[in-house]
C-alpha cells in the first residue's frame, strides 16, 4: 500500500458540492482508503484569472493501485462529474479537477502523469491544503511539506466554514 496525495478543484456550478463528492468518490475507490482531508478553500484562480475564484481541497489515500492506475480513476471521476478536456487547455474554468499530487515519494515521468505534480512546491493552492491532511509529507526534490507551506504567503486562501 502506497500513499498519494490527491489535490481537488472546481470552479463552476456548485463548487465545493462538487469537491465533497469528489472527496467520497475517492475514498471508494477499490484497495483504497481515505486517510485525511483537509478543509476545504476558496483560492484565486491561477494562470487563467479572469475567471471565478477555485474551491481547492487536498485527500490523502492509501492505496494499493498503482500510479496511473490512480490517475486512471481519477480521471474517470472527473468525467463522471461532468469535466471535458480539452488538448491545449490549461488553467480554465471546470467543473472539477483532480490531480495526484505525490504518489508515496516516487518520482515518476511519463506521457500524461508527473509525480511529484511539477508545481506543487510553488502553488499556495495546493500546499497550503496537502500541509494540513499531510503535514509529514515530503515533496521529492523539494523537501519538508510543512517547511515549504510555512514559507509560502497565503496568495488570498481562506478556509471555508
Amino acid at each position: 500500500m502506497i500513499r498519494a496525495a490527491v489535490g481537488l478543484g472546481a470552479n463552476l456550478g456548485d463548487a465545493a458540492a462538487s469537491v465533497r463528492a469528489a472527496l467520497d468518490a475517492l475514498e471508494a475507490l477499490p484497495q483504497t482508503r481515505g486517510l485525511a482531508r483537509s478543509r476545504l478553500y476558496r483560492t484565486p484562480a491561477w494562470g487563467v484569472t479572469a475567471q471565478p475564484d477555485f474551491v481547492n481541497a487536498v485527500a490523502v489515500l492509501e492505496t494499493g493501485l498503482s500510479a496511473h492506475a490512480l490517475l486512471d480513476a481519477l480521471l474517470a471521476i472527473e468525467r463522471r462529474a461532468g469535466r471535458v478536456r480539452r488538448a491545449g487547455e490549461r488553467w480554465g474554468p471546470r467543473v472539477l479537477d483532480l490531480d495526484l499530487l505525490l504518489y508515496g515519494e516516487a518520482v515518476i515521468d511519463t506521457p500524461g502523469l508527473r509525480v511529484p505534480h511539477p508545481h506543487l512546491h510553488a502553488r499556495a493552492f495546493a500546499l497550503l491544503p496537502l500541509a494540513e491532511a499531510w503535514p509529514q509529507a515530503r515533496i521529492p526534490g523539494h523537501g519538508a511539506v510543512a517547511a515549504l507551506a510555512a514559507g509560502m504567503a497565503d496568495a488570498g486562501i481562506e478556509a471555508l466554514p
